[in-house]
């Protein structure tokens, strides 16, 4: 399944935050989205997410879910949003619980998330013993497990140091190589959008607009850390964004 999103504007009273976003998220691929503070990155997930509805302008959903799919769309937080009573097995199946499957359906699901994160040995561990980069691997796990269409990730590695970052983005290479899926990426790290995405969407300060659309036909698995090509695409990206970025940086400062 693939979005299309069609002139699509969202305000806040008189603040207009995205304006006219027109947008093809291709099925199967890992569509990245940065741009300067305050552009409406998370806004702009949120409407595809159907958490709002834009002020003008459609999303649509293309073509048929994935088989078995439970939840067309699904999130992964920053902050993991992980129950603190529930072990990491618990918080995977919580996602299945509303679901009409039976025990021994759930079990297969559950184990076979965890066991593609890493995490099988780990399934009866509470999140307050687990580091920040496997809670991150519970929430990933939990989102997985309800076969989506489409991941809607907001900002997923920016709570970790860069040791687990670079960890965690190798895992969802991996992932992604073992079984590819259809993401909407928000970071404002361009390092991890040219590791990790098929596409890098830029957008402008507020309102957000999008400024250029970065697409990277290097593999996945062919991107290793200081490849001369990803430091370029990083650079073009950074010279599009610098100036807007500071002047985004002092109004944010001074309470603009």
């Amino acid at each position: 399944m693939e979005l299309s999103l069609r002139n699509v504007s969202h305000a806040y009273g008189e603040t207009q935050v995205l304006d006219d976003i027109s947008l093809r998220v291709p099925a199967g691929q890992i569509s990245c989205i940065v741009g300067p503070s305050g552009c409406g990155k998370s806004t702009l997930l949120r409407l595809i997410g159907g958490l709002e509805r834009p002020t003008e302008g459609e999303i649509l959903q293309l073509g048929n879910p994935p088989a078995g799919c439970l939840n067309p769309l699904t999130y992964v937080f920053q902050d993991f949003a992980l129950l603190p009573w529930r072990t990491a097995e618990g918080n995977v199946r919580l996602v299945l619980e509303e679901h009409r499957l039976t025990y021994s359906e759930v079990k297969e699901i559950t184990y076979d998330v965890l066991g593609r994160t890493s995490l099988l040995e780990f399934r009866d561990v509470l999140p307050k013993n687990l580091s920040g980069g496997m809670k991150q691997r519970v929430a990933i796990a939990r989102a997985l497990a309800v076969k989506p269409a489409v991941m809607l990730m907001d900002e997923p590695l920016s709570a970790l140091d860069a040791q687990t970052r670079e960890l965690l983005m190798e895992d969802l290479v991996r992932l992604w190589l073992r079984t590819p899926f259809t993401s909407v990426y928000v970071t404002h790290n361009l390092a991890e959008a040219v590791r990790l995405g098929h596409r890098v969407v830029v957008l402008s300060r507020r309102p957000g607009r999008i400024r250029e659309t970065v697409d990277i036909s290097l593999p996945l698995d062919q991107r290793d850390r200081g490849n001369p090509m990803l430091a370029d695409i990083e650079n073009h990206l950074w010279d599009i964004m610098r100036d807007e970025a500071a002047e985004a940086d002092q109004e944010l400062v001074h309470g603009g």
